[in-house]
């Protein structure tokens, strides 16, 4: 071949790869978003943190995962699945997936990760209550044995993601980041999964880019034309307002109730509302036989369940979800959402906001002028936290109960409270399973192993309460399970084992040019996101 029918083909090469190269570029979407707080950590198995399990799902894949239209279980990185019997499930894995690094996935990596997640240093261990053991049948099919009936197996498989047994084996991550202290392994900073999206940077608090994973199995069945996505916590209810205004930013998480009026004027953007399954309640200390801080010494005012309940009826939550709130909260009884298996009109019921009914209560208890106390809240994790919990703290003054107030950012007070540090808290919990178990068993069931109680900080205990969890664990007649659950919330109100105060409702703010699809979790399904 002569020099000269080598340049003009080099030189047509080069051309079209410019035209396809501006082509892909005038293509290339990115997503810029915010929300108040940083996600924890990259380690799929170490927070159980609902911001950061959403922000996993675009890296790592779980085996099944909600449809965000119908919110039932559908297959992903398991095609099918079948009962073999009543404790054993036998999974098909998708063929043909690959790691972002190129490697195979395999049903070594699914066995390593579901044992991974039982680990002592995983806050995962929830959703594997059951599990007995993860066993390998060939390349391609996983058996999923439990030590009893599972009726909730799949709903807990959802938040169960897969990483690479040899990457982790690799970077000396085999056991999860210990999320109640400050050490580190490599999988906290650092990811590798089997996604839609790969990181390409994080800076804790600043700045986290994902970009798009070519190797991802699922691109050609999904209409998302997202190829980086950047995320900037923003702490700032008006600075992270005054982004998306600005054009800054294309989407907010958590607009503030205060932002959403000139938000919804606005013809560049639009609004989409929806009430999260999550509950924002506040949990006490009934273990110590003493509180730190507290003016009463020599034992512990929140073990009496009168100080609890006069705590609870001395908040005003009609004022609050009025001025606080500005109507975007629905005031609940339960420790769990209406969307929630085992959720009833009855357990629901409130006990009624009453200062002469608190004081009486306190005055029973043996504290006639009140008490002081110590009370922490996330100052960045859920909507108007910070402001919910200073309201409190003034109408608990005016039954003379000085609550102390500390308020802390999500990356500090998680694993604070986790070291049982505070003795009145705020928490939000929601269900990823839709079934109360999963509340009941965190929050509820006594300190145990298994995930028995992995969120229970104030140590709340009740014998009848651990009954109800475990034998709701293997109960498969339905109707008599379904009774169950609502008989632990209803015990949970009963003995004030936290006092329960609104359902979130969630708006998304968004550039009217982005596309969405609002979920009750409130994570957003990166494969149906679009920017027009």
């Amino acid at each position: 071949m002569s020099m000269q029918t080598v340049l003009p083909t080099a030189l047509a090469v080069s051309l079209a790869l410019a035209g396809w190269l501006t082509s892909a570029a005038a293509q290339a979407k990115p997503f810029k978003w915010s929300s108040a707080s940083d996600i924890p950590t990259l380690d799929i198995h170490s927070q159980n943190n609902a911001l950061g399990n959403g922000v996993h799902a675009s890296i790592f894949d779980s085996l099944v995962y909600y449809n965000s239209k119908t919110f039932k279980v559908e297959p992903k990185l398991a095609t099918s699945w079948r009962e073999m019997s009543a404790t054993q499930y036998r999974f098909n894995l998708r063929k043909g997936v690959k790691f972002s690094d190129g490697t195979a996935l395999t049903a070594d990596d699914v066995v390593f990760s579901l044992e991974r997640a039982r680990a002592k240093t995983s806050n995962f261990n929830v959703y594997t209550q059951g599990f007995s053991r993860i066993v390998k049948v060939d390349a391609n099919t996983v058996d999923i044995v439990l030590s009893g009936p599972n009726p909730v197996l799949l709903n807990q498989l959802t938040e169960l993601r897969i990483m690479s047994k040899a990457w982790a084996e690799k970077n000396k991550s085999v056991e999860p980041k210990d999320g109640k202290t400050k050490d580190e392994n490599f999988a906290h900073r650092n990811a590798m999964g089997s996604g839609a999206y790969m990181v390409k940077e994080w800076q804790p608090d600043q700045k986290l880019v994902l970009v798009k994973n070519p190797n991802w199995w699922g691109w050609s069945e999904v209409p998302s034309n997202v190829t980086e996505i950047i995320y900037t916590p923003i702490k700032n209810e008006a600075t992270r307002a005054a982004a998306l205004l600005s054009g800054e930013i294309d989407f907010v998480l958590d607009p503030s109730p205060q932002d959403l009026g000139r938000m919804r004027n606005n013809p560049n953007l639009k609004v989409i509302d929806g009430i999260e399954n999550r509950t924002i309640f506040l949990g006490m200390d009934q273990h110590r036989e003493e509180l730190p801080g507290s003016s009463v010494k020599g034992k512990n005012p929140l073990k009496d369940v009168k100080v609890r309940k006069a705590l609870y009826q001395a908040i005003d939550m009609d004022t609050i979800q009025r001025v606080t709130m500005r109507g975007l909260s629905q005031n609940t009884g339960a420790l769990v959402a209406p969307q929630v298996n085992g959720w009833t009109k009855a357990v629901d019921t409130r006990f009624p906001y009453s200062q002469d009914a608190s004081k009486k209560l306190l005055a029973e208890a043996g504290y006639l002028n009140g008490f002081e106390v110590d009370f922490a809240c996330p100052n960045n994790r859920y909507i108007n936290d910070e402001e919910i919990c200073q309201a409190i703290t003034a109408m608990w003054a005016k039954v003379g109960v000085k609550a102390k107030l500390r308020t802390l950012p999500l990356v500090t007070y998680f694993p604070m409270i986790q070291r049982y540090e505070a003795s009145i808290y705020m928490l939000g919990w929601g269900v990823p399973t839709f079934d109360a178990l999963y509340s009941l068993q965190s929050l509820t069931r006594s300190v145990g192993t298994g995930g028995d109680g992995n969120y229970n900080v104030g140590r709340y205990s009740n014998t009848r309460m651990d009954y109800i969890v475990d034998r709701v664990k293997t109960e498969t007649d339905l109707p008599v399970r379904n009774r169950l659950l609502t008989e632990g919330l209803q015990l949970q109100n009963d003995t004030v084992a936290h006092i329960p105060l609104h359902n979130q409702v969630i708006p998304w703010a968004m550039k009217k040019n982005v596309d969405v699809v609002h979920r009750p979790d409130n994570r957003l399904d990166w494969s149906l996101i679009k920017v027009n």
